[in-house]
This record gives structure tokens, C-alpha cells and sequence, in this order.
């Protein structure tokens, strides 16, 4: 009876251990996020100036597209620097975005403009 019970409760921790290690390969990952924004009809991406990865950007905070919007881009897709602090999700298999490996989701725009710090993005 003692071993059954016993081997109960290695089969339980041995499935809470695999349910969390499947867990954090999923994890977000909230913070600032600093790069080269990049908005036009077809593609909405942040260059992040620390790693060169690019990002699709989904703009949740409503503030981010409206302002560069209004600072009369002439073209699209021309970059931008921008902070923002948001989420950092994998990107979904299908639909916008799926073609980048995760998706910054914006939650507040801290800064945006066209003067790219020469320090921070090469």
C-alpha cells in the first residue's frame, strides 16, 4: 500500500515539473523597449537597438500610431526612435505578425522621435 501511495506522489510532482517547464516556455516578458519603429500599410516592427532583432509591434496604448502619424512621415515605413514599455509575446502562427518571432505588445509610449540616438542605435 506504502509503495502505491508513494508512486502516486512521484507521478504527480514529476507532472507538476513537466506542467511548469512547459509553462515558462511560453513566459512574457514585460518591460521598456528601445529600437527603430518602422509603420506602414502592410508591417508594424521595432529594430531593438541592444540585440538587432526585429519585433511586430501591436499597439495596444492607441498612442503609438496616432503619433507617428502626426509627425507627417512622408513616406512609410521610414524609422523612428521609440521607448515604450509593453510585453513581449511569441507571435502567433498565422494572421499579421507571424512572420517574427515574438510581438512587442505596447501598453504606454514613453518617447518618440526622429532623432535616433547615435549612442544607442548603429
Amino acid at each position: 500500500m506504502q509503495f502505491k501511495l508513494n508512486k502516486y506522489i512521484v507521478a504527480i510532482a514529476l507532472l507538476l515539473l513537466l506542467a511548469s517547464c512547459v509553462n515558462n516556455a511560453n513566459k512574457q516578458q514585460e518591460g521598456t523597449f528601445k529600437g527603430l519603429y518602422s509603420y506602414g500599410p502592410d508591417s508594424r516592427s521595432l529594430k531593438d537597438c541592444d540585440n538587432n532583432r526585429e519585433y511586430w509591434v501591436k499597439d495596444e496604448s492607441g498612442k503609438l500610431e496616432l503619433e507617428y502619424s502626426q509627425m507627417n512621415v512622408e513616406k512609410p515605413y521610414v524609422p523612428v526612435y521609440i521607448e515604450v514599455e509593453g510585453t513581449k509575446v511569441k507571435s502567433g502562427k498565422d494572421g499579421q505578425g507571424s512572420e517574427f518571432d515574438s510581438t512587442i505588445i505596447v501598453k504606454k509610449l514613453i518617447r518618440i522621435t526622429r532623432e535616433i540616438p547615435q549612442d544607442m542605435c548603429n
